[in-house]
């Protein structure tokens, strides 16, 4: 059997997007979260098939367009990529946004306004239009918050570190410059990957975050480098790992929304500061904390992301059950 999938191919800052036009499964379920839930039931085929090799890389990532399943919202979003079904992704929202406004798949009942439902929550979403083109994509994200600090690993290669765990639609464990670590111009892609994956697994091992709100959303998924700005007007940059073998191309919007959550616990971001995030390869997004609010008993802010992508073409994908890597894989 062949399935076949409309692809509309792009990148938010440098990370790829791969928005699926054509399709998408239906899916049951009474909220965006119970639908990713059934989608990873039944449908992770589709993921791995679109995002591994030989279709995909180690970097994509992409989603769906679906109606929501609550009438204040314009669109539904599920994010997908080769780390998992994400209940939410900051620049896949960006890209799908723009490529969905620019070829009519989105329809605001506001112009330069979005009410999108995802299965982290509710995100609201300004964009401005030029022409034909999305020239820009702020997002007012779901609550970040700070979830555990000082979790102590000890890893090969890089000694004892001292690491924060923060959420901002995903979990982040957040290594600032210490010890073995004195920023990433000392580390080389290949060596981040590396120690990357043994850190997660040494936090995985001492903690288990989970959603105030929403326990499918839990663990520690991402790891998030801190560092010093490279470049001039940038207050910060990053790199952030996902997946088995993935450095981020944009500065992250879910890891900006965390890192923002981060610096305000810290007393270094105040509501109404403005903060450049810088990428690994320069990219940059705008963060800002908006408002404190409260996540279940959690002290949180809500952070907003800014950001622009663009479309590079169509692709249409067949998965066919024939080929004997339907599935996908992964080289490790």
């Amino acid at each position: 059997m062949r399935h076949t999938f409309f692809c509309i191919d792009g990148h938010t800052a440098g990370n790829p997007v791969r928005l699926v036009a054509g399709g998408a499964p239906l899916l049951k379920g009474a909220s965006m979260s119970e639908r990713r839930q059934d989608f990873l039931a039944r449908f992770d085929w589709i993921r791995t098939g679109l995002c591994f090799e030989p279709r995909g890389h180690d970097m994509m990532s992409g989603g769906f367009l679906y109606p929501p399943t609550r009438p204040d919202a314009d669109v539904g979003i599920l994010f997908i990529e080769t780390s998992g079904c994400l209940p939410m992704c900051g620049h896949g929202t960006i890209g799908m946004v723009t490529f969905g406004l620019e070829h009519g798949l989105i329809q605001p009942a506001e112009p330069g306004k979005l009410r999108i439902e995802v299965p982290a929550g509710v995100i609201d979403v300004v964009y401005t239009r030029e022409g034909d083109k999305v020239t820009a994509v702020r997002i007012t994200n779901v609550p970040a918050y700070v979830a555990a600090r000082g979790i102590e690993v000890d890893v090969e290669g890089i000694g004892p570190l001292s690491i924060d765990v923060a959420y901002g639609g995903n979990y982040y464990a957040i290594i600032e410059p210490q010890g073995g670590y004195t920023g990433l111009d000392d580390l080389g892609a290949s060596r981040l990957i590396d120690l990357s994956g043994r850190i997660r697994e040494a936090v995985r091992a001492k903690f288990e975050p989970v959603h105030p709100l929403d326990p499918t959303i839990r663990g520690v998924s991402h790891i998030l480098w801190a560092d010093k700005p490279r470049g001039d007007g940038a207050d910060g940059r990053n790199a952030v790992f996902y997946g088995d073998k993935a450095i981020d191309r944009s500065p992250c919007g879910t890891g900006t929304s965390a890192r923002l959550a981060h610096l305000a616990a810290a007393g270094k971001l105040a509501v109404g500061d403005r903060f450049v995030h810088e990428s690994y390869i320069g990219s940059r997004f705008i963060g800002r904390v908006e408002a404190e609010t409260r996540l279940g008993d959690q002290p949180a802010i809500i952070p907003s992301i800014e950001g622009s992508a663009v479309a590079t073409g169509f692709n249409t994908i067949w998965i066919d059950r024939a080929d004997p890597f339907w599935e996908g894989f992964q080289v490790k």
